[in-house]
């Protein structure tokens, strides 16, 4: 939630410093200007939440008319190194496996009653789709009685399809560079979690198990707290549910 509440305040100064820089960058009317009608684009505001080295998604948007867009977004997102999980019966070792992947794609109405500006610099709404898809493999040193030591591991997927619409504002500056905030995203997600555990854990292990994943994706991904506050993982370690989604990203780009 901290790192919700950072990330809200980033976006707000965001935008109260790009609304100043655009009077200065914008000194005639865009319908004299050439249009240019690509943009690339680099996900900041995930690579905030996630790290650098785990958070690589690059975006592309192709302007289809002077108000109308698509655009798609691809690559890996990971989830943030764990730290050291331990009770009296069982304590994390290491990451065998941490991969995982973003996609996205939206479609973009840039509003002609509120743009001064023609696409893609102004106030849009539009639908959006997006997937997550996160793997991890962990693996775990149980305590038994004598003092002896058996090793275990978790496979653990977990995966995220939203639906929803978007409201957000895209600056561009010196005609090149462009700052697109992605405000409001309201949707409808679909989770999954699926964690398997090694063959000869007892169900009292594989029980300690299943509460460790779901304490590390509820510290790990922002807002899974809201989502698992009343859900678990099943005696096969699977957990489905439906509820409400939510985005907000900012992307930095260059305008061609």
């Amino acid at each position: 939630m901290k790192k919700i509440q950072q990330a809200a305040a980033f976006v707000f100064c965001m935008m109260i410093a790009c609304h100043s820089m655009t009077g200065f960058s914008q000194s005639q009317d865009s319908t004299k200007q050439r249009q240019f009608k690509n943009v690339i684009r680099y996900n900041l505001s995930g690579a905030l939440l996630f790290g650098v080295d785990r958070y690589v998604v690059f975006g592309y948007e192709r302007i289809l008319s002077k108000r109308q867009s698509m655009s798609m977004n691809i690559g890996r997102a990971s989830l943030p190194k764990l730290v050291t999980i331990s009770t009296d019966s069982f304590q994390l070792q290491k990451d065998l496996k941490n991969n995982g992947f973003n996609f996205s794609l939206d479609y973009r109405f840039y509003l002609q009653k509120e743009n001064k500006y023609n696409a893609p610099h102004g106030l849009y709404i539009g639908p959006y789709y997006s997937f997550n898809n996160f793997e991890r493999e962990n693996q775990y040193t149980f305590l038994k009685s004598g003092g002896t030591t058996q090793v275990a591991s978790s496979d653990t997927k977990f995966s995220i399809h939203t639906i929803g619409g978007e409201l957000g504002y895209q600056f561009v500056l010196w005609k090149r560079f462009s700052i697109d905030l992605v405000m409001i995203g309201p949707g409808i997600s679909a989770y999954k979690i699926e964690a398997k555990f090694g063959s000869d854990l007892t169900e009292e292990q594989r029980a300690q198990l299943r509460d460790a994943v779901q304490d590390m994706l509820t510290q790990k991904f922002p807002g899974m707290n809201y989502v698992l506050s009343d859900k678990e993982l099943n005696a096969n370690g699977v957990m489905k549910t439906t509820s409400i989604g939510f985005r907000y990203i900012v992307h930095i780009g260059f305008v061609f």
